[in-house]
């Protein structure tokens, strides 16, 4: 019963706190060690700029940590963002690269702790198997940002329904123009990460508003890279010749391009689609053949607003708990304007206008009320 109280404790203040920011950040008095932290979902406020002074964490070295889970093309945006905020704040920078092995990301995220590291970002292969790893780096003081999944000082997501939505809506336009309505379509997905479901159930969702669309495979890949997409699609084929939609991540639909290609299965009519906005995506679409859409997550953008936010927490800056990297859909028509800014993750940072494009923040915490971090799956769709 006490730890229960003192959960739903925790949680209430965690909610009023969010807005107003208690008193405790004006008198710089530290908080308790962070223990569960929020792990009941609430729904955050607006992040507010300009708050109270906080206490920089003591004894941390000027360091950032990418905790990276594999070297796709989204994670080397992220990295390249980091990298670039690392460096204008003066802050050493190293990613340490799992290659999807998850002990090897456990064994770089202690060796971080082990080191004094100040401040680590991690894209976690195995969510669960790291918490008490991360949730021992808050305890000490640590910047923890975290690419989707929890414990995270600072979760990094999308709207993930509306992600998905944008994808799936531009497809379903796309086979009532140029296939009467009716398709085979491919779904590639990650139904076994929760915090990114959401955003299949919305394609689904466009889909199911086409009567004669044939889902021929809803499947997620073993791996979220191009070998698992090229693996899985030279399964599909085995038994699906003629495929005019595929859906799914951007480095898996990739992949299953691949295999189109070396099958002699593509078509310039297909409308293969991702998410998050990969270089090579981007260069495919310019191509104007198959691949005809993908969702931009701005990884660099967002990398550089993380990076920032790791080292105003070593200066004792109040920063958000969570932020939302918006969806925007890129065609033939609409990269040029999204080339620009991803090549200048800094200049779309300094100028709120063009930064609200790609990024919005919510709540507020600082090393003084680090007992707030957040230990559920955040997303700003909750309606709780």
């Amino acid at each position: 019963m006490l730890e229960r109280a003192r959960r739903i404790f925790v949680v209430l203040s965690g909610a009023l706190v969010a807005g107003a920011f208690l008193t405790a950040i004006g008198s710089k008095t530290a908080a308790q060690p962070p223990g569960l932290g929020i792990d009941v979902p609430i729904k955050l406020p607006p992040f507010q700029e300009r708050q109270p002074a906080c206490t920089p964490p003591p004894g941390l070295t000027r360091s950032l940590v990418f905790a990276q889970d594999n070297e796709r093309q989204f994670m080397q945006g992220v990295s390249k963002g980091l990298e670039l905020a690392a460096v204008a704040r003066g802050l050493s920078y190293h990613a340490v690269i799992a290659n999807d092995d998850a002990s090897k990301m456990l064994d770089d995220v202690r060796s971080a702790g082990k080191q004094r590291v100040g401040a680590l970002v991690v894209a976690p292969v195995d969510p669960r198997a790291l918490a008490p790893a991360l949730q021992d780096l808050i305890a000490t003081g640590r910047y923890v940002g975290s690419v989707v999944p929890p414990p995270a000082i600072s979760i990094l997501n999308a709207p993930q329904y509306l992600t998905g939505k944008v994808l799936g809506d531009s497809a379903a336009r796309y086979i009532l123009k140029n296939f009467a309505g009716k398709a085979n379509v491919v779904l590639l997905t990650h139904d076994s990460l929760e915090a990114l479901a959401q955003r299949f159930v919305a394609i689904r969702d466009s889909l199911a508003k086409l009567p004669e669309v044939n889902v021929i495979a809803d499947i997620s890949p073993a791996t979220v890279n191009k070998a698992g997409g090229n693996a899985t699609m030279n399964t599909i084929l085995l038994a699906h010749a003629k495929i005019d939609v595929v859906l799914g991540a951007d480095t898996v639909v990739l992949g299953a391009l691949q295999a189109l290609r070396a099958a002699g299965l593509d078509r310039a009519d297909q409308f293969l689609g991702g998410i998050d906005g990969e270089p090579e995506a981007v260069a495919e679409i310019k191509s104007r053949g198959p691949y005809k859409v993908s969702v931009s997550l701005a990884s660099p953008v967002f990398g550089y607003a993380m990076g920032h936010h790791a080292a105003d927490w070593l200066e004792g800056i109040v920063i958000p708990q969570a932020m939302d990297i918006l969806p925007i859909e890129l065609n033939s028509e609409s990269i040029t304007s999204y080339e620009t800014d991803v090549a200048d993750p800094a200049g779309v940072y300094a100028v709120p206008e063009r930064r609200s494009r790609y990024l919005r923040m919510y709540g507020a915490i600082c090393y003084d009320t680090r007992d707030r971090y957040l230990n559920f799956n955040w997303s700003s769709e909750r309606n709780n």
